[in-house]
């Protein structure tokens, strides 16, 4: 029986999608719950899973291709056998375990272990020595979208293969050509540039900045950072404090977590959160919805989920999806000063930056304290200058007296 392998339903916010990859060939196997295919979004990577245990028959779109909602991807023969390869599945024939060996895709490397399990699903199906893509990831990690990028032809091995050496190249003081590599944006990249350029230049957008001595915080890390850990099974980290604190100032400065239609004021009564995550591909803004009945342990464990995710492209639409305020860390990377851009229709984000030691005065002494700077961008056309700033104020009173926050005050 043939079946049609379809396009998932996307959401309202996603019109189409482009075929990033094909995990299969018309004629071969396919198992049921198998990825098919990748389909690229503005906003996430979705796998495509084969319905049924069968041979793919028919691909009606080749890798490129835009696609939309329940568009036939692909014919899939529900039960079928691969022509020219009878089921042996109840005998295996003689040799079987050599005839397998032989065709097992190149041992694993040394580098394998660094890969994520989405990157390993595709170097393995497609026999691809992660050796030899050249890596884009943090700390030079080969990442999925390299190595599919390697199947299509527009990366160059990262080790040269065996043959003559070639020519050296002239040097530049030569008057030699220098090398150039125009590579496209992927569907993800694209949109995140189009979207800062609308907020850009929709918003009109004010940066308000502020310090926080984290001393307390850092103390009280230290104090039940541990106690934590045994009880919850998740450390408490930094992001955790700044979310409750973030949760509380929002309820008490309602503007800053409302957001403009037209010329309505959308005021919302809950506070989704949107975490800034870095990934291979873009940031990306999970969302920690309902943030106002969630406590440390789940604020934390909810962000390492996220970035489990992220790492290994398993972030649904619906985790990007909404969100009434944002919160990015550049501190994760070292940056100590920075203006965050809004992500729209929101109307104000926080930034976070790294920690340093630096003097300052407490009670006419001059003493080393972990500081952060912090930054508030926001839409003017909304939030008066007040708001903003009293918004922050709150937030460092409460990162600077923790028990306080605790308890509510």
């Amino acid at each position: 029986m043939s079946i049609e392998v379809k396009v998932p339903v996307l959401p309202e916010s996603v019109s189409d999608a482009t075929i990033a990859s094909w995990h299969k060939k018309p004629g071969e196997a396919v198992k049921r719950d198998e990825n098919l295919v990748d389909l690229e979004t503005d906003k996430v990577v979705l796998e495509v899973p084969a319905p049924a245990d069968g041979v793919l028959k028919e691909i009606r779109f080749e890798t490129g291709a835009t696609v939309t909602s329940q568009q036939v991807l692909a014919i899939l023969e529900e039960g079928a056998v691969p022509a020219g390869k009878p089921d042996t599945s109840s005998a295996p024939a003689a040799g079987a375990t050599q005839a397998v060996a032989a065709k097992a895709p190149p041992a694993a490397t040394s580098g394998d272990s660094d890969l994520s399990p989405a990157a390993q699903r595709v170097a393995s199906e497609n026999r691809i020595d992660p050796s030899q893509v050249a890596g884009t990831g943090r700390d030079g990690r080969v990442t999925k979208e390299d190595l599919i990028n390697f199947m299509r032809g527009g990366q160059a091995p990262a080790t040269p293969v065996a043959g003559p050496p070639a020519p050296a190249a002239p040097a530049a003081s030569n008057g030699g050509a220098r090398a150039e590599e125009r590579v496209p944006m992927t569907r993800m990249r694209a949109r995140i540039a189009e979207r800062l350029m609308h907020s850009k230049e929709s918003i009109a957008m004010l940066t308000s900045f502020n310090e926080i001595n984290l001393s307390r915080v850092a103390a009280m890390r230290k104090e039940l950072g541990e106690a934590f850990q045994k009880t919850h099974g998740i450390k408490l980290g930094y992001m955790s404090f700044f979310v409750k604190a973030a949760c509380e100032a929002l309820k008490r400065h309602p503007i800053v977590n409302a957001s403009v239609d037209g010329n309505d004021i959308i005021y919302h009564g809950y506070q989704d959160i949107s975490i800034a995550v870095s990934t291979d591909k873009g940031l990306v803004t999970p969302v920690l919805r309902d943030v106002q009945h969630m406590g440390f342990a789940d604020i934390e464990k909810a962000i390492a989920d996220f970035a489990r995710k992220a790492r290994e492209g398993g972030l649904t639409l619906d985790d990007l999806t909404g969100g009434t305020f944002t919160i990015t860390n550049g501190g994760t990377f070292g940056s100590l000063f920075s203006t965050p851009i809004v992500n729209p229709p929101q109307s104000a984000i926080l930034g976070m930056h790294t920690i340093k030691e630096r003097a300052v005065v407490e009670k006419g002494q001059v003493v080393a304290a972990p500081m952060m700077y912090v930054a508030i961008s926001y839409d003017h056309r909304i939030i008066d200058g007040k708001d903003a700033v009293l918004f922050l104020v709150d937030i460092k009173n409460q990162l600077e007296n923790p028990h306080a926050m605790l308890l509510g005050l």
